[in-house]
């Protein structure tokens, strides 16, 4: 714009692996063409389609074989003549982070993964993490060290309920409803404490709607 200032919007989409039942550029495509879309009659009205913003939709899928990093965005390939068409081809970006499981090694090409993994894995205790975003990002963690405490401590107890699953497999029914259990008690201790249902969603691979409704027995709130 002609006054220096922009407006862009940015949708960040985090996944705690790459999704097997659906191609995930797909679904990011649909995403950012949806932001895009939604913009007439809130953002510009009538044919004011030059006031489009631009968008971003960024997708991080945990639990992935390598570090991996792309940039999807639109092209202008002139297949016959000079005309420029004019337009912006910068309305639609797409990003797509995988990040894996162990932790990259330190290193100016792996920071965004390696921050994304200091701050989402469940092999990091909540000093560990606090000493990797102080020293090496310089991001302060006083305001939220208990929060970390708790989200390290709920990780711990579901990665280790994730390995009893593992082992109980084949046992009676009773105990895999025992297991069931468990894990409906972890998901309403987790939103005792205030945490996000994405993030819940996020750390237990439970479906958010499945989530509200563990939230909604317990508080005895009918749909």
């Amino acid at each position: 714009m002609n006054d220096g200032i922009s407006q862009i919007i940015i949708n960040i989409e985090a996944q705690k692996d790459e999704p097997s039942a659906y191609d995930i550029l797909n679904r990011a495509i649909f995403y950012v063409c949806r932001l895009v879309s939604s913009q007439k009659e809130r953002d510009f009205t009538g044919k004011n389609f030059n006031d489009l913003n631009r968008v971003y939709s960024i997708w991080i899928c945990m639990n992935m074989e390598e570090c991996s990093w792309s940039y999807v965005h639109l092209t202008n390939d002139s297949i016959m003549g000079k005309h420029k068409w004019v337009g912006k081809l910068d309305l639609l970006n797409i990003v797509l982070l995988g990040v894996p499981n162990k932790l990259p090694k330190r290193g100016k090409e792996y920071a965004i993964h390696r921050l994304l993994g200091t701050l989402f894995s469940n092999k990091l205790t909540a000093n560990e993490r606090i000493d990797i975003l102080e020293n090496e990002y310089q991001i302060a963690t006083s305001p939220f060290r208990e929060e970390m405490n708790i989200m390290c401590n709920l990780g711990e107890g579901i990665f280790e309920q994730g390995e009893a699953r593992g082992e109980a497999r084949g046992e009676a029914r009773g105990e895999a409803r025992g297991e069931a259990n468990e894990q409906e008690r972890l998901i309403i201790n987790m939103d005792k404490e205030g945490l996000p249902l994405e993030l819940i969603s996020r750390i237990t691979g439970v479906a958010i709607e499945k989530i509200l409704n563990i939230t909604r027995k317990n508080k005895g709130v009918t749909a």
